[in-house]
């Protein structure tokens, strides 16, 4: 008779026995020991972080999504809303972080509760009738304390993740600010070269005009259109640039290579106000590289006292169901009553080596954490420090070059088209100005590109926006 028949037969038979009563109280027992390995939360008041966790970020992550199109209205932050919703590295951050949320309840949760069944191959004679089988089912349960150590170390190792998906993020903000102000600056380069083309070839036809009356040298024409075939060039290359800044903005969104992008027309130009003290703290405070490596330290220290639960054994609770037939002697007391058994175990914990060494371990774990995040916080620091330089910078030029550089080199220019005109200035003197005032043009609309992007940099050092809206 084979095993998978035994238990039908035990089934029939325990169904047709007058101690209903015991069965009732086997099947309740094994139901309360299968509900104590339902999943459970982490530690005491932690389960509203887990919550918090499972709906944040939900709607800019939801599978029904709308991408508008991107149009010469869109801003920059359309950008940012279409690439948020449709970067799939973004979404791969968030899928590892949700991802690690579903290990706090497997590691909070029992293990699965263990069904035996014995058949005798011989029935065992006793006085109430011959046994014939045996069912019975055990519970393992962890030392005091085990599963709330597992899920707090998961959790906070799902929050690592959390801070992991934030970085990703803030990063691929930082890639669209960036190569955005690109464009805009590209925009900005190749009009303001039209427009100088468009003024040195008229230059040029009065170069010709006063050649021609004798006014003026065959050299003023020549060398006007050096300059203009020196512009053409620029305007050639500036051109050619587009493509591949548009490539590689449509990568950040997630966009066919080739998909056409408007050149921006305007650039935030937000004044943040904000000291480099402040700057330190908001970075100490909320960078996600230092609050991943916080919450790997915490997830860390758990697995310490983790690993010191190990000198403690686990506890196995279990009932036993004897299937007994009827006595062979009539009339016996007790005849073919079904003996159910208590019982319990524990496991032995005697190698001590083994569980100093996953202690230490634990520990030179931590240790590395924190010497990790030392060297993390001194590579930020250094980053911001250089970052703040070029902003201070970038704004220091922006005022130079719009106060200062851009007005001069205006009444420069109308100067020497006045002296040349009346043959008072040469007309390289003429060129000097007008290159003088495209170069100065550049570097303001190159100053105003550099300072967004370091604005935004700095965003993405200290987590924080700083536009004040």
């Amino acid at each position: 008779m084979t095993a998978e028949k035994g238990v039908v037969e035990s089934i029939e038979r325990v169904a047709m026995k007058r101690s209903r009563s015991t069965i009732i109280v086997l099947i309740l027992i094994s139901l309360v020991l299968t509900s104590w390995a339902t999943p459970r939360t982490a530690g005491s008041g932690r389960p509203e972080d887990v919550a918090a966790a499972e709906t944040a970020f939900r709607a800019d992550n939801s599978s029904t999504r709308n991408l508008s199109s991107l149009d010469k209205t869109s801003t920059l932050a359309d950008y940012l809303k279409y690439a948020a919703l449709n970067n799939p590295g973004l979404e791969a951050a968030f899928n590892r972080w949700k991802a690690a949320l579903e290990r706090v309840t497997q590691v909070t949760s029992l293990p699965d509760p263990r069904f035996n069944y014995a058949y005798y191959i011989e029935e065992v004679e006793t006085r109430v009738g011959p046994q014939r089988q045996k069912l019975g089912i055990s519970q393992t349960f962890p030392w005091f304390g085990k599963l709330k150590l597992k899920g707090n170390a998961a959790l906070e190792a799902a929050n690592a993740e959390k801070e992991q998906y934030e970085k990703t993020k803030l990063r691929l903000f930082y890639r669209v600010k960036s190569v955005y102000y690109e464009y805009y600056y590209l925009g900005r380069a190749v009009a303001i070269t039209k427009e100088h083309i468009k003024l040195l070839t008229n230059l040029e036809s009065v170069a010709r005009t006063r050649f021609k009356t004798g006014h003026a040298s065959h050299t003023s024409v020549i060398q006007a259109q050096v300059e203009l075939g020196k512009l053409d060039d620029r305007l050639r290359t500036l051109t050619s640039l587009r493509e591949p800044i548009v490539a590689k903005l449509n990568a950040a969104l997630n966009r066919p290579s080739d998909g056409f992008l408007p050149m921006p027309q305007t650039i935030p130009y937000d004044n943040p106000v904000f000291t480099d003290k402040e700057a330190f703290e908001w970075l100490a405070k909320r960078n996600p590289d230092l609050n991943r490596l916080n919450f790997l330290a915490e997830k860390e220290q758990f697995a310490i006292k983790l690993a010191r639960k190990n000198y403690y054994p686990d506890i196995t609770f279990g009932l036993d169901y004897v299937d007994t037939d009827e006595a062979l002697m009539p009339d016996t007391p007790d005849s073919g009553k079904d003996p159910v058994i208590a019982k319990a175990s524990v496991n032995i914990p005697i190698w001590f080596r083994k569980y100093r060494a996953a202690e230490k371990e634990a520990r030179l774990r931590h240790a590395a954490v924190k010497e990790q995040r030392v060297d993390t916080e001194n590579q930020l620091g250094a980053d911001l420090k250089l970052a703040l330089y070029h902003f201070r910078d970038a704004e220091r030029k922006i005022g130079l070059y719009r106060d200062t550089l851009i007005p001069k080199a205006n009444q420069s220019l109308r100067v020497a088209q006045q002296g040349f005109q009346a043959g008072q200035v040469s007309f390289i003197s003429l060129i000097d100005a007008e290159r003088l005032l495209l170069e100065f043009q550049l570097a303001y609309e190159r100053a105003l590109a550099d300072r967004a992007k370091r604005v935004a940099e700095i965003e993405t050092l200290v987590n924080k926006d700083l536009s004040g809206n």
